[in-house]
Parts: C-alpha cells; sequence; structure tokens
C-alpha cells in the first residue's frame, strides 16, 4: 500500500507539473492527450495510473529529464532511444535527451562531430500486422485501442504528427523489395485523406482483409491499391464503402537479417 501511495504522488507530482508549465487546465492537457478530463483527473488524484501510451504523450509533450521519466513509466527502454537516429552512426552522449552529439562513421577523410539540438517523440509498436496483397491483416480499424507491444523513439522532424503515429508490422512479401514481411511501418494516421495521398504508400482496412499495406493510386477517378509485386492484380476500391483508409506511411525498419 505504501509502495502505491508513493508511486502514485510521483506520477501526480510529474503531470501536474507538466500541466503548469505548458499552461493548461484539465480539460486542455486531457484533449492534448485524446483522453476524457475524467481520466486525467483519476490520473492526478493518484486513485489511476495513466495508461501506457498516455504516458508516451505526455513525454512527447515534456522535456529533458522529464521526457525521459514519462518514456520509462510506459516501458521505452534507454537502448530503445539509442537505435533511432539519422543515418550513420547517431551515439547518444547524454542521458538528458535534447543535447545529442552526432558522430558521423565512416571511411573517407575527418569529420568534426557536429553539436545539435534534436527531439524525440516516443512512437508506440502496436501488436497489429498490416498485411500486402496476398497476406491478411488483422482486423483492427481503431489503432488507439490495439494493444501496444513496446516504443521506439525518433526525432520529431520524422514524426509530424506524433499523437496520430503509430508502428505496425508487415505479413507478406507482396511489396518487397521495398518492403519486407516483418518490417515495421510508420503510419500517419492524420494524413489520410485520400486526396493528398496519389502515389503514397498507405494503410487501408476492409471488414474482409483487415488491414492492408498498399501503394495508393487513382487512374481517370479510379482508386487502386497496387503492390510492387506485380504479379499481383491491383484492388479497384471503387464504390465498396468497407474499405477505409488508415493512414500514410512515413518511413520503415528493417532488422538486418
Amino acid at each position: 500500500m505504501n509502495k502505491h501511495r508513493s508511486a502514485s504522488s510521483e506520477w501526480v507530482a510529474k503531470i501536474l507539473q507538466l500541466r503548469k508549465r505548458l499552461g493548461l487546465n484539465q480539460s486542455e492537457l486531457a484533449a492534448h492527450l485524446h483522453y476524457s478530463s475524467m481520466a486525467l483527473s483519476r490520473w492526478e488524484s493518484g486513485t489511476h495510473e495513466p495508461t501506457a501510451e498516455a504516458y508516451v504523450q505526455m513525454g512527447n509533450l515534456a522535456d529533458g529529464r522529464d521526457s525521459t521519466w514519462f518514456w520509462t513509466r510506459a516501458g521505452l527502454k534507454s537502448a530503445d532511444l539509442s537505435r533511432m537516429f539519422p543515418e550513420g552512426s547517431g551515439v547518444l552522449r547524454k542521458a538528458d535527451f535534447p543535447d545529442f552529439e552526432i558522430v558521423i562513421a565512416g571511411s573517407g577523410g575527418k569529420r568534426s562531430a557536429t553539436k545539435t539540438k534534436a527531439k524525440l517523440v516516443a512512437i508506440p509498436v502496436l501488436a497489429v500486422h498490416a498485411g500486402t496483397h496476398g497476406a491478411k491483416g488483422d482486423q483492427v480499424l481503431d489503432l488507439d485501442r490495439a494493444e501496444v507491444a513496446e516504443m521506439i523513439a525518433a526525432p520529431s522532424l520524422w514524426c509530424p504528427n506524433p499523437s496520430a503515429t503509430n508502428c505496425l508490422r508487415v505479413r507478406g512479401s507482396s511489396m518487397s523489395p521495398m518492403i519486407d514481411d516483418g518490417d515495421i511501418v510508420v503510419v500517419d494516421c492524420m494524413q489520410n485523406e485520400a486526396s493528398g495521398l496519389n502515389g503514397k504508400i498507405i494503410v487501408a482496412w476492409h471488414r474482409k482483409t483487415g488491414l492492408t499495406l498498399s501503394r495508393f493510386l487513382t487512374m481517370q477517378g479510379v482508386q487502386l491499391l497496387e503492390s510492387e509485386n506485380r504479379d499481383y492484380k491491383p484492388i479497384s476500391m471503387g464504390r465498396d464503402r468497407n474499405w477505409r483508409i488508415i493512414g500514410k506511411v512515413l518511413w520503415w525498419i528493417r532488422k538486418p537479417s
């Protein structure tokens, strides 16, 4: 009981400090986090602990060591942070995350290390698969309600809408060699208007096939989902109202074999 009180007083203090720094009331902070005012009130009273997703969003709103505290509470490990830096070899020099020293490795002439400031955001990796053509995806329409398996961290410049960004695993190989089975795609659910997605890789949903990873094309007014492997015929979304565009794929991750 004492341990619970100690832990709750810690998260209560952190949330109150964050809200004060942002100059928001309970309703406003709750809206930023996509939770109800009632939920935030319970967190601040210590009767209920925030969810991992809420901790992630609070970490994205916070700065420095406070970001670290929220992300650690959500389950993000320091090893996850060190993996997610711009191309080359990014070496984390401080535990206080706003300041990074980026060291560029490789052959050639010596290059001086560049001191820069970077803002990281934590992105949930959902326990959800998007299928490519020929492979069935999971039947999850609302990603906000999906289970979070782990978290990764990425520069904020890579995530224009962090509160609406999630990672999905890929099932199937019809998007190979660009995106392969087992890769992780990062999906921005704010970018879901067909008018701005022609030629882009997206995740869509259908009640029969679940989540589908494809390239979205509009040709002569016809909306198509096309795979990279031309052995698979394009899927016409047509007038089928069961199709929903979930979001645009921003980038993807592949573990080396």
